[in-house]
Order: C-alpha cells, then sequence, then structure tokens
C-alpha cells in the first residue's frame, strides 16, 4: 500500500497498533483486513500530511503532471522537466517507466481529495441502492447516475480545477458517496492507459459467513467512433473483470462532444466478450 513511504507505514503502524480496540490486544496478530481498516481511517480523518495534499494538488505545475494521469490520457505537450521534477520530489509520482501514481494509498487519496467537497453535497444515500439480500444494485445505482450526470455534469465538472479528467473524477465522487458507508472503491489508472479501472467490493451476508460482491467498472473517453471506442472498451473491461475475478462488469463510455446531443449520448446495452456478459453504459 505505501511503497516504503515513510509517514505513510508509520501512520499504518501507529494506527493499528495503537488506535484501533482491536490493535491494542497484544495477543492478536495483525491481519492484512485491519490495516485495509487502519488505511481507511486516516484516509477519513484526512490526516495532517493527507490533507496537505489538497493545496500541493491545486498548483498549476502540479496539476499539469497528475491531471493526465488521473484521465488515463497522453499528456498534452511536452511535460516541463522542473515539474515532473518537483510532484517527483514531492513524492507523489514515480517515474519508472510511465509517469505514474507514487503508491496505492496515493492512487485512492488523489481523486477522493479533488472530489471531497463533492462527496458532501451528492444528496443520494446507500439505502436506496442495497437488495434484501444485502447486494449492492449497481445496475440501479449505474442508472441513477446516468441521470445525474445528464442534469449536473456541466455544473460539477466546471467546479472541478482538474476539469480534463471530471466525468471520472465524478462518477468516483458517486460511488464513494454510496460505498463509504461499508465497502470501497479500488481504483488503476495512469498516463497513457485510455481508461480508468475500478473495482468495487462490497461486503454483503451470506448464510456460510460474509461474502464480497465484486463489480469492475471500467471509465472510457469517446475519442474514436462508438465502434472502436466499444471494441477496445469491452476487452479491456473484460481483462479487468478476469483478473480481478468479478462476477459483473460494466463499461462507461463519456461522450464529450459539443455537437452531440444528450439524446445520442445517453445509451444503455448489453454486451458480450468472451462468452461474458458485460453492461454497456453511454453517458
Amino acid at each position: 500500500m505505501t511503497r516504503g513511504q515513510p509517514w505513510l507505514v508509520n501512520a499504518l503502524a501507529d494506527e493499528v497498533c495503537f488506535e484501533t480496540k482491536s490493535g491494542q490486544d497484544r495477543a492478536r496478530p495483525v491481519t492484512a483486513a485491519m490495516i485495509e481498516q487502519a488505511k481507511e481511517n486516516i484516509i477519513l480523518r484526512r490526516e495532517t500530511h493527507l490533507d496537505q495534499l489538497t493545496d500541493k494538488l491545486r498548483e498549476k505545475r502540479v496539476r499539469q503532471v497528475i491531471e493526465p494521469i488521473i484521465s488515463g490520457q497522453v499528456a498534452p505537450g511536452i511535460l516541463a522537466e522542473d515539474d515532473v521534477q518537483y510532484v517527483y520530489d514531492l513524492g507523489l509520482i514515480t517515474k519508472e517507466g510511465n509517469l505514474q501514481i507514487a503508491n496505492p494509498i496515493y492512487l485512492e487519496v488523489i481523486p477522493r481529495t479533488l472530489t471531497y467537497t463533492t462527496q458532501l453535497t451528492i444528496t443520494h444515500e446507500t439505502a436506496w441502492y442495497v437488495q434484501t439480500d444485502g447486494r449492492l444494485d449497481m445496475p440501479k445505482l449505474l442508472a441513477a447516475f446516468q441521470q445525474f450526470f445528464r442534469e449536473h455534469s456541466e455544473h460539477w465538472v466546471e467546479r472541478f480545477d482538474y476539469k480534463e479528467a471530471g466525468p471520472q473524477l465524478l462518477l468516483q465522487a458517486f460511488l464513494q458517496r454510496i460505498v463509504n458507508s461499508g465497502g470501497r472503491v479500488e481504483r488503476e489508472y495512469g498516463l497513457g492507459r485510455k481508461r480508468t479501472d475500478l473495482l468495487v467490493l462490497w461486503p454483503y451476508p451470506a448464510p456460510d459467513g460474509e461474502k464480497v460482491q465484486r463489480v469492475v467498472i471500467e471509465l472510457k473517453i469517446l475519442y474514436k467512433t462508438l465502434e472502436k471506442t466499444l471494441e477496445e472498451g469491452l476487452k479491456q473491461t473484460w481483462e479487468y473483470q478476469d483478473k480481478c475475478g468479478a462476477a459483473e462488469a460494466h463499461l462507461i463510455i463519456f461522450d464529450r462532444r459539443e455537437d452531440r446531443s444528450w439524446d445520442e449520448k445517453i445509451f444503455r446495452r448489453e454486451e458480450t466478450y468472451q462468452a461474458h456478459p458485460l453492461m454497456v453504459w453511454g453517458m
């Protein structure tokens, strides 16, 4: 989770061993689940170190490096070497191969930090999307977001400092608002990937003990034709689903062309890839 970042290593250890009641019991071993909960605790408390990221992310030279990474796009033009070095020195990125966010915790913290106030002002509630068996109704949730995006995206995206990543950030804020109460969202994105991979993990009760619902959501911006974007996106969605062992997968295609009406952009259809059903959402 930390890739050795010293403050994060110490913060997780302190949280697990001294701040949580279960960790204070020296007869109990430290488990992966305890570390996962510790990570969530320090993120939600907006510890000073993590809170300071907010100010750094607002700096123009930081945004110019981070924005293409979180949107998954190729950087527009050549990034200034001084800016890249500055963001690297802040510990936000690694320069191994393509530019990437430095560690999995920052990978999660950055989009959550950028959409913190958005999450607080979205009025949808978790209970609306939980089925009687305790599982999330993802088609209902994504249909609600589709309508929310149609009605509010222009207003919300304009409020983001990172406008190029606006659609992806808005969906993540919406998901985080719903999932925060019991599950979590894992993210994969990077410079030039041309997509954002999200994995929703939602624990639910089962007769033989608690299980975890795993749902893959792949986000893409439409740059080519819809057919080419679908062809590429379905393959990427299935590959991520196969990697994660998820039983359910959705592909979301954001059409940002201004000469298209919402009736043309909005659609929902079922597709298959490698005999696996995939739901595609146009927005």
